[in-house]
């Protein structure tokens, strides 16, 4: 199983960008996908996920300003972000809970693409 996460770049402050983060291999079913942020020099943290039955969570500082979505169908999920700011910058990480056909469950990472915001 791979994630592989695109839609990255450079933008403005108070611009838009669209992180997509699809899922291929041996995939039974995927349970909640979710989106990470990490800042330079700082951990990793959560911001956003999503179930297959479309419940949502947001951190705090995302809502409002980004909205996660699912397509199960396609094993994809993604993060529109809408009025970005400086302290946007960093990597985005995407993770999905995939069930193999062999039934073995596990937490699977993408390899993270660069969102820079400039103020």
């Amino acid at each position: 199983v791979q994630l592989q996460a695109s839609g990255g770049g450079l933008v403005q402050a108070g611009g838009s960008l669209r992180l997509s983060c699809a899922a291929s291999g041996s995939i039974f079913s995927i349970n909640t996908m979710g989106w990470y942020h990490q800042a330079p020099g700082k951990q990793r943290e959560l911001i956003a996920t999503i179930t297959s039955g479309g419940g949502t969570y947001y951190v705090d500082s995302v809502k409002g300003r980004f909205t996660i979505s699912g397509d199960y169908a396609k094993n994809t999920v993604y993060l529109q972000m809408n009025s970005l700011k400086s302290e946007d910058t960093g990597v985005y990480y995407c993770n999905a809970d995939i069930s193999d056909f062999q039934n073995r469950y596990r937490t699977y990472w993408g390899q993270g693409t660069l969102v820079t915001v400039s103020s």
